[in-house]
């Protein structure tokens, strides 16, 4: 059943879907199947939680060995050879050797990277649905709506629920691209691949001062357009935006070269990656000018977050693991709505104190290796939500 709105160009319409309420095989069944999947969801929880605190602590004593090691070095200018295989830290200013540039629009920079960001004018689908029962089906009621907008991936509108008057194009006329210079220096020193890598803070790049490259392509703001109107675009229409990271040399618009703060292995006239007794590998490279201290400051604080972040995902996988392994109970009583609430509420709050010890448990195993008393300790702290959730079951009456 399709009912269209009269917008005008007609960029909505409405699909209701119907189907009979599943049976309780039906209903059994895939319950089964989303047991195993929780199985596989909370066995990946403790592969997870466990795997990351191993490697927070690495990181941490490896950080901590860095900066006991870590020699300032007095000039960029000159390579010492008593610094050879050690690991160093220095502040300079990025230089490449020869400019990056993009001809087709006639535009060069002294930066370590450039970056090409072409867009499409192309018909997006928004779907909104909801679900309600009536004459013992369930029925779905599907809005599809249609907006133009400008992607940077190629929207494929052989997926829309309707096609005919919402076609994008299959392909760019023009690619996207990112071009790196390939040989980076702070003063006399030659950074890695890796060190590289780290430069991606971009920013887009001002077009003010340049002109019109083709007769094809107009130039409006920070874009160039393909496009006949740039103020009314068409699907398939394109637009070019530049951005830029690490600039290299002294620019008239832009400014003086970005400043960067490294600490890595010098080998020779290059800084490469060290190798950490403890199993790690420390190259760093922030922007600005930072004292050793601050680096690893730094380094340290981004190794806590992704820790939590990392704890905090385990927990969830477990939660929803244990959450899908118990469905089974929800799916046998829920004809009866009172039941079926309760248990819902039931299950959620097991769900929830199982993952929460069991996650403190699985992260005092990892420690037990490195810090024994903080694993006890956070072992103690796993009985809590268990402990927690039996003092709230009422005790049974005295007979």
């Amino acid at each position: 059943l399709h009912q269209f709105s009269d917008t005008g160009s007609r960029k909505e319409h409405v699909k209701i879907t119907s189907e009979s309420k599943p049976g309780f095989l039906e209903r059994l069944s895939e319950t089964s199947g989303g047991m195993l999947m929780g199985l596989v969801t909370f066995l990946l929880a403790f592969y997870l939680l466990f795997t990351n605190e191993g490697r927070a602590l690495r990181t941490a004593k490896s950080l901590d060995e860095g900066l006991s090691l870590v020699v300032p070095l007095d000039s960029i200018h000159s390579v010492s050879q008593q610094n050879e295989g050690r690991l160093v830290h220095l502040v300079g200013a990025l230089s490449t050797s020869k400019p990056l540039f993009d001809p087709s629009y006639g535009l060069s920079i002294q930066a370590v990277k450039l970056k090409r960001n072409v867009e499409m004018y192309q018909w997006v689908e928004y779907e909104e649905s909801k679900e309600y029962e009536e004459n013992g089906e369930t029925k779905k009621e599907t809005k599809y709506s249609y907006n133009t907008e400008w992607k940077s991936e190629v929207v494929n509108s052989r997926n829309f629920d309707r096609e005919i008057g919402h076609k994008n194009p299959s392909a760019m006329a023009v690619e996207s691209f990112t071009a790196v210079s390939p040989n980076v220096q702070v003063g006399s020193f030659v950074l890695s691949k890796g060190l590289v890598d780290k430069i991606d803070d971009f920013k887009q790049l001002s077009l003010s001062h340049l002109e019109d490259p083709h007769a094809d392509v107009t130039r409006g703001g920070d874009y160039f357009y393909h496009s006949d109107n740039p103020r009314r675009p068409e699907v398939g229409d394109l637009r070019v935006s530049f951005f830029y990271a690490g600039l290299s040399g002294d620019d008239p618009y832009l400014g003086p070269a970005e400043q960067v703060t490294v600490v890595a292995r010098q080998r020779g006239d290059q800084l490469v990656p060290y190798h950490t007794k403890s199993g790690d590998v420390l190259q760093i490279l922030y922007p600005g000018d930072l004292t050793v201290e601050e680096v690893f400051q730094k380094e340290h604080q981004g190794n806590t977050m992704k820790t939590w972040a990392l704890r905090g995902m385990g927990w969830l996988a477990m939660f929803v693991g244990i959450s899908l392994m118990t469905r089974i109970f929800y799916t046998l009583v829920d004809w009866f709505p009172v039941v079926r609430d309760l248990v819902n509420i039931g299950l959620k709050a097991f769900a929830f104190c199982v993952a929460s010890s069991l996650s403190l448990l699985t992260i005092s195993v990892g420690w037990l290796f490195y810090r024994p008393l903080w694993a006890l300790l956070i072992g103690l702290l796993s009985v809590v939500p268990i402990v927690v959730a039996k003092s709230r079951v009422p005790p049974k009456k005295q007979q």
